[in-house]
C-alpha cells in the first residue's frame, strides 16, 4: 500500500514516524561528515529539501536526542559507526526563512528574536555552576531590542556556553541565511542589514573557537566580501558543484520509484517535461522535490513550486530591467539557449548594473538551468548556456508578465492589442496613451535612467507582454536582423489571414525633431530606408499584408502612425 503523501512537512521525525512519503537522504549526514570541513554553506533553489535536511541533521547529532536513534533505524544512515555519533554534539539550530519584513528596523528586530528564543530553550544553563554571574547577566541581555553588540557576539557566547557544560565544541546550522539579504534588496535597506549579519557571521563562524562543525544553506551565494569577510574556512557548494549533488531533490531513479508506488508509471514523460531539468554538478535530471510530492498527492500537473512563495524578487529584474535583459528573456520564452558568464558570488548591490549577476541570481534561485559548459582555457573562464528550467518555469513567467498588466491596466492592455490586431490606428492611440500614463513606474524604477532608457524599459515590457498573450497566433520578436537593420519589433503570423505588423520605437529628439509628428514620422521612414520586412517577404508573405507602425514617446505621450 502506498504511503499517505504529507505536504508542508519539515519536522523529519514526524515524516518517518508517521510513515509519510519520504525519500531516504540520510546519506547526506554521511557526505558531510567524512567531508571534514569546518563550515559549509550549501546553495539550493526554494523549497528543495533545505530546511528537511537540517532538520534532520539536528535530529541525528544533537545531545538533545541522545538515546532516541530509532527514527533512523530504517535509513541508510543507521550503520555501526554512525550510531555512536547520533546524540552526541550540543547543536545550535536557528532559521531565517522568516525574516521579510519591509523595513530593515523590524528585520533586525526579527532577527534578534530568533536568537532571544535560542537563548530561552537554554535557559537552564542559569541554573547551573557552569555560568559565572557576569555571564549569567550578559545571558539575560539577548532580547529583541539588544545592542549590536550584543547581538553580534551572541551566538558565538551561546556557542561557549553550551561548550564548557557539554564539554564539547558546538554544531551550528543555520537555514535559509540570505532570506534577510534578499528582502533588503528589494526592500531598499540592503548595506544596513549587510553591515549586521556581517558582524553576526564573522563573530558565529569566524572567530568562534567553540565551534566544531557549521552548516549554512540559502538560495544564493553572497560574496564573500559582502558578507564572510576574511572566513577563510568556508567551503560553498553551489548549483554547480558537484558535492552534495543528489542531497537536496529527486533524481531520475527516485522519480520513477515514486511514481510506481503511486500507481502513476504511465505519466513519466508528463512528469519529466513539467517538473525535470535541475541540474547540481555534473548530476542531471533532478527534480523539484515540492512539485513531485504535490503531483503525488493531486495525481495531475500544475505549477506547484511556481506558486508557493513570492516571485517578486525574479520579476523585480526582469520588469526593471534593460533592454537586453527583456530581449533575453523573449529568447528564453521561446526555448533559446542564452550564453553567457557566470559569477555565483551574488553582490546584491550590482544587480542594478551588472546583467551577469541577474542571470547568476536567477540560475541559483532554479529559474534556469545549464545546458552547455564551454571552457576558455587560456583565460580559465566558463561560458555556460542557460535555458528556462522546464515548463513549470515558463508557465511562471508567462503568468508573472501577464500579472504586469494586471487589474485596470489589463483591460486597457488588452483593448490596445485588440486595436493593434484590428489596424484601429484612432483606438491604439487612445489606449497606448493611458496604458503609457499608467504604467511608465512599474517598468522605470531604475536608477539614474536617460529620457531614452524610460520608454525602452516599458516597450519592452509590453513586448514581453505581446509575446505572451499573442503567443500561438503570431511569432513575436525584437531587436533581430531583418534587411539592412534592426527592427523593433515584429509580429509574425501564424495563420496566413491574419496581417504581420512591424513597430519601430523613437523617442523625441528637440535637437532633431521639432514635434512629435516629425518623431513618428522618422521612425516610419527607418522602416522603410532599413526594409525591416525583407525577412518577411522572404519567408513568403506578401507587402500588402505587412503592417508598419511608428510609436513615438515624449514622456509618457504616445503617438502612433502607420505606414
Amino acid at each position: 500500500m502506498a504511503r499517505t503523501v504529507g505536504l508542508g512537512i519539515q519536522d523529519f521525525e514526524d515524516l518517518i514516524t508517521k510513515d509519510y512519503f519520504y525519500v531516504d537522504k540520510t546519506a547526506f549526514i554521511r557526505e558531510w561528515w567524512e567531508s571534514g570541513d569546518a563550515v559549509t554553506l550549501i546553495t539550493r533553489p526554494r523549497r528543495f529539501g533545505k530546511t528537511l535536511n537540517m532538520n534532520m541533521l539536528e535530529r541525528f547529532f544533537s545531545v538533545e536526542y541522545a538515546g532516541r536513534g530509532e527514527v533512523f533505524e530504517r535509513l541508510s544512515i543507521w550503520e555501526e559507526e554512525y550510531r555512536q555519533l547520533q546524540g552526541s554534539w550540543p547543536v545550535i539550530a536557528l532559521s531565517f526563512a522568516s525574516v521579510k519584513e519591509t523595513t530593515f528596523t523590524e528585520a533586525r528586530k526579527k532577527i534578534c528574536r530568533i536568537i532571544e528564543r535560542l537563548y530561552n530553550k537554554y535557559d537552564r544553563l542559569l541554573g547551573t555552576d557552569s555560568l559565572n554571574e557576569n555571564e549569567k547577566r550578559q545571558f539575560k541581555e539577548v532580547s529583541a531590542g539588544m545592542e549590536d553588540h550584543t547581538a553580534s557576539d551572541s551566538l558565538h557566547i551561546l556557542s561557549d556556553y553550551l561548550s564548557r557544560f557539554y564539554g564539547k565544541k558546538v554544531i551550528i546550522l543555520l537555514d535559509e541565511y540570505d532570506t534577510p539579504m534578499q528582502e533588503a534588496y528589494v526592500h531598499g535597506y540592503w548595506e544596513e542589514m549587510m553591515a549586521f549579519t556581517r558582524s553576526l557571521f564573522n563573530a558565529t563562524f569566524k572567530t568562534n573557537p567553540y565551534l566544531g562543525r557549521a552548516l549554512m544553506t540559502g538560495i544564493t551565494r553572497i560574496s564573500r566580501e559582502s558578507m564572510f569577510s576574511d572566513l577563510n574556512n568556508l567551503n560553498v557548494v553551489t548549483t554547480t558543484s558537484d558535492m552534495y549533488a543528489d542531497s537536496f531533490g529527486f533524481t531520475q531513479r527516485e522519480v520513477c520509484d515514486a511514481l510506481e508506488e503511486y500507481g502513476l508509471s504511465q505519466e513519466q514523460e508528463n512528469v519529466r517535461e513539467w517538473y525535470d531539468g535541475f541540474t547540481f554538478g555534473e548530476q542531471k535530471d533532478i527534480y523539484n522535490p515540492w512539485s513531485i510530492v504535490n503531483y503525488l498527492k493531486v495525481g495531475r500537473s500544475g505549477t506547484y513550486w511556481a506558486n508557493t512563495s513570492s516571485n517578486r524578487l525574479a520579476g523585480k529584474l526582469i520588469r526593471e530591467g534593460s533592454r537586453k535583459v527583456k530581449e533575453t528573456m523573449e529568447d528564453l520564452l521561446d526555448g533559446k539557449v542564452f550564453h553567457t558568464k557566470i559569477d555565483e558570488q551574488i553582490v546584491f548591490s550590482d544587480l542594478d548594473q551588472d546583467e551577469e549577476a541577474i542571470w547568476s541570481l536567477l540560475l541559483a534561485s532554479g529559474y534556469l538551468r545549464v545546458e552547455s559548459v564551454v571552457q576558455d582555457e587560456e583565460w580559465m573562464e566558463r561560458e555556460y548556456g542557460l535555458v528556462l528550467t522546464n515548463k513549470e518555469v515558463r508557465i511562471m513567467f508567462m503568468r508573472m508578465i501577464r500579472g504586469w498588466f494586471a487589474g485596470r491596466n489589463a483591460q486597457v492592455y488588452n483593448a490596445f492589442v485588440e486595436a493593434l490586431l484590428q489596424d484601429d490606428l484612432e483606438g491604439m492611440n487612445e489606449y497606448m496613451n493611458e496604458l503609457a500614463c499608467e504604467m511608465f513606474s512599474t517598468f522605470d524604477t531604475g536608477k539614474k535612467l536617460s529620457g531614452r532608457s524610460e520608454p525602452e524599459r516599458f516597450y519592452h515590457g509590453f513586448v514581453l507582454g505581446l509575446l505572451v498573450d499573442l503567443k500561438g497566433r503570431y511569432s513575436v520578436t525584437s531587436n533581430r536582423e531583418s534587411g539592412f537593420g534592426r527592427y523593433d519589433v515584429m509580429l509574425e503570423p501564424v495563420d496566413e489571414k491574419d496581417a504581420a505588423v512591424i513597430i519601430e520605437f523613437k523617442v523625441f529628439r528637440p535637437a532633431r525633431e521639432k514635434s512629435l509628428e516629425d518623431t513618428v514620422k522618422a521612425a516610419l521612414r527607418q522602416i522603410e530606408d532599413k526594409r525591416y520586412e525583407a525577412g518577411l517577404v522572404a519567408r513568403g508573405i506578401p507587402a500588402e499584408r505587412i503592417r508598419k507602425y511608428g510609436f513615438a514617446f515624449q514622456g509618457k505621450t504616445v503617438l502612433v502612425r502607420r505606414g
